[in-house]
């Protein structure tokens, strides 16, 4: 969970930041970007779209013998070769992303960490066009009896902390009578349920079901349509860069590489 900063010390951030990046002889631009990629879309450094994101979340973004991969790294790898551009990748608290604050303040380009299209999340930052669809998932003991939110009454439920599986979760709490247990990420949560910690922790059906491949004592109890659709974030008001986006999302999904790149993943074909 990120910690509050005081005023003063919000303060001297800038300050810090300037004097670090001129230490390093490349003081950050906060105001015009470091480069642009084709099309004309400003970038923070040149030749590179500077990603967000917020590992460990498997198979979207996740450590491998000391490489970041996953589904969202790929994506954003191939849009960023659509766009002149390498990929570079930024591990953040999901916090400063969700937020708006890592893009609004010119941290990084875009924002690409399977995260939900949701309106308190619009008012932040600028999405994308989606490009994933997802549900929320219950994941339990596979030995309990825990089928349903219902089930649940009088125990105790994981979430990770800012996603839409917390969101849905609060929004059900009154009417099942259990508790939400905060949890920073997803191996938290997750190893929670194996611990005994809580009864049953609700996150993303993709990432639940990656993790009970290696996990057969957990499995997916129950599933949850919410019309979840993953988009990239872009800083508020940066048409250009999401436009362009946009029109090289479009592009690896009609010239084949979004299939190959899920099919990579998810072992099928997109529907």
């Amino acid at each position: 969970m990120a910690r509050r900063r005081t005023l003063r010390a919000k303060a001297l951030l800038p300050a810090l930041a300037l004097a670090t990046a001129a230490a390093a002889g490349c003081a950050e631009s906060t105001t015009g970007g470091g480069g642009t990629a084709n099309g004309g879309a400003p970038v923070i450094e040149a030749g590179h779209l500077t990603t967000c994101t917020h590992m460990d979340y498997k198979p979207f973004e996740f450590h491998d013998q000391g490489n970041v991969v996953g589904f969202d790294v790929d994506l954003i790898d191939s849009i960023a070769k659509d766009m002149g551009l390498q990929r570079k990748i930024v591990d953040t608290p999901f916090e400063g992303i969700q937020s708006g604050e890592d893009l609004n303040t010119r941290r990084c380009d875009v924002a690409a960490a399977a995260m939900s299209i949701t309106p308190t999340r619009a008012e932040n930052f600028d999405f994308s066009d989606p490009y994933f669809e997802a549900t929320q998932a219950l994941l339990a003991k596979k030995e309990s009896n825990i089928r349903g939110l219902a089930d649940l009454h009088g125990k105790t439920l994981g979430v990770q902390l800012s996603t839409t599986g917390e969101q849905y979760a609060n929004d059900n709490k009154a009417a099942n009578g259990y508790e939400v247990v905060q949890f920073e990420d997803l191996p938290l949560s997750v190893t929670a349920v194996q611990t005994g910690q809580v009864a049953a922790a609700i996150n993303d059906n993709s990432v639940l079901a990656d993790y009970v491949k290696n996990n057969p004592e957990v499995a997916i109890t129950a599933e949850f349509t919410t019309g979840d659709h993953y988009g990239i974030g872009v800083a508020k008001g940066n048409t250009a860069l999401k436009d362009q986006v946009n029109a090289s999302l479009k592009k690896i999904k009609e010239n084949g590489e979004y299939g190959k790149i899920y099919e990579k993943w998810f072992g099928k074909k997109p529907q």
